[in-house]
């Protein structure tokens, strides 16, 4: 393939087919009629060697060449948005654009209807998608393009991806009003009799099992689920206690007879943070979101130490 003859609109085309794989909708996202995105298929087929995307039922798979090339094309687009549009000012309240974003339901709500809020002032056309986070950073979704930003709890990264401290947390152990087991603050030696759910968020081991570990210790655990917000009522409406994140456990004691304790052993906080793309850095309108997020927490914060 001569690469110097190469049209480099085809490269937008296969992305799109890639992203959507079905050749009317990649027609619908680039602008273009299905018999225009059809031709451009077929010219790559030719230049490329390889059929590309193959019919199975309604959907094109991609096939194993297709795959390889979806990564790499996706970022040399990217670079080259961000590059001709790296001068160009960014206006919130003109905005039309929308973010997907993936949290946690806990994250989700302690930091969205604030966000929400902020962006209602000062940028109301900005629309934001949420998608489920899982235990493990989704690195090919945001390398591909389908996420913005991840606002979780995450270790070591990837030199490609930037990371922006965003809130710290402590842990409140909640239990029904009228636990029998727990009448005043608990000790290590009730707390391990207690019966105990877990919000595992796919993990295999918390912060306070790891704890326990090394101190040769171990807890009831008799309920696991990934979801925080269930947690706190399961939690109200039987014997069993949760350990969950201080702002979230707060936030759900105003609604349900739960009460909440400190936890008889120190655990330092944990810290969240919202990650993109490193080399998004210079897309400003991203890079304005970011800051938003950021301002949510140092609001909260002041909203909280208020006399």
């Amino acid at each position: 393939m001569n690469f110097t003859n190469f049209d480099l609109n085809l490269l937008r085309v296969l992305d799109a087919l890639l992203r959507e794989q079905n050749v009317s909708r990649a027609a619908e996202r680039l602008a273009l009629s299905q018999p225009a995105v059809s031709n451009a298929l077929n010219r790559l087929r030719v230049l490329l060697d390889d059929p590309l995307l193959v019919r199975v039922g309604r959907r094109m798979q991609p096939t194993p060449r297709a795959l390889a090339l979806e990564a790499p094309i996706r970022s040399a687009l990217r670079q080259l948005e961000q590059s001709l549009s790296a001068g160009e000012s960014f206006e919130p309240g003109e905005s039309r654009q929308r973010f997907r974003i993936a949290v946690t339901d806990y994250v989700e709500l302690v930091c969205m209807p604030r966000l929400l809020d902020r962006l209602s002032q000062k940028a109301p056309g900005i629309g934001i998608d949420i998608r489920h986070l899982s235990p493990s950073l989704p690195m090919e979704a945001l390398d591909k393009g389908e996420l913005d930003l991840v606002l979780g709890r995450f270790d070591e990264m990837p030199a490609r991806f930037a990371r922006r401290h965003w809130m710290s947390e402590t842990l409140k152990l909640a239990a029904r009003n009228d636990h029998p087991l727990l009448q005043g603050q608990p000790d290590l030696a009730t707390f391990l009799r207690l019966r105990h759910l877990w919000v595992h968020g796919g993990q295999t081991r918390g912060m306070v099992d790891q704890w326990l570990g090394e101190q040769g210790l171990s807890r009831q655990i008799l309920y696991t689920t990934p979801n925080y917000l269930q947690a706190a009522h399961i939690v109200a409406g039987s014997e069993l206690t949760a350990v969950l994140p201080t702002a979230l456990a707060r936030h759900f004691a105003t609604l349900l007879p739960l009460q909440l304790f400190d936890l008889p052993f120190t655990l330092g906080p944990f810290h969240l943070e919202v990650v993109s793309l490193a080399q998004r850095q210079r897309d400003a309108a991203l890079q304005w979101l970011i800051e938003e997020i950021v301002a949510v927490n140092r609001q909260a914060q002041g909203t909280r130490s208020a006399p």
